[in-house]
């Protein structure tokens, strides 16, 4: 998994995601789904900080290369969103460290134990032992994916 964005205050890849966004306009916005609403981003352009960020310092970019999460909708070459802020619950798509290396999984908590699921049948799930050093490193707040 390769890291975008190192920069937690001033994010180069949040920046020209946003500009692109700020520079296109909505030409039909009854198409795309906005509704009568979209007359408030034909005036002041879709703000991709506001819409998706919600802690910028605790927010981060990272490229998936991995398509053990297929099946959640995250693809091999999309760009998570993830935020150091949020707090980790069972259920939640991760961003885990274990012994060292990065992996994007669904976190499984029980009263014992800790999973980290993947959302593709050719993976395993990866039961977290005592001894091995794991930490969750951050919760997926949104993926972003070219069509």
């Amino acid at each position: 998994m390769s890291f975008i964005d190192t920069d937690p205050n001033e994010g180069m890849a949040t920046q020209q995601i946003n500009k692109k966004f700020q520079s296109a306009q909505i030409i039909q916005a009854n198409a795309t789904g906005f509704g009568a609403a979209s007359d408030d981003f034909m005036e002041r352009g879709i703000d991709l900080n506001e819409q998706l960020i919600r802690n910028k310092p605790a927010t981060f970019f990272f490229r998936v290369n991995s398509d053990a999460m297929l099946g959640a909708g995250i693809h091999v070459g999309d760009t998570l969103i993830v935020d150091r802020s949020l707090t980790p619950s069972s259920g939640k798509v991760v961003v885990a460290v274990l012994n060292g290396e990065f992996l994007v999984r669904r976190l499984h908590i029980q009263e014992h134990s800790i999973s980290l699921i993947p959302e593709n049948k050719r993976y395993g799930t990866i039961q977290v032992a005592q001894l091995e050093q794991y930490s969750t490193w951050g919760v997926v707040s949104f993926v972003i994916h070219s069509l």
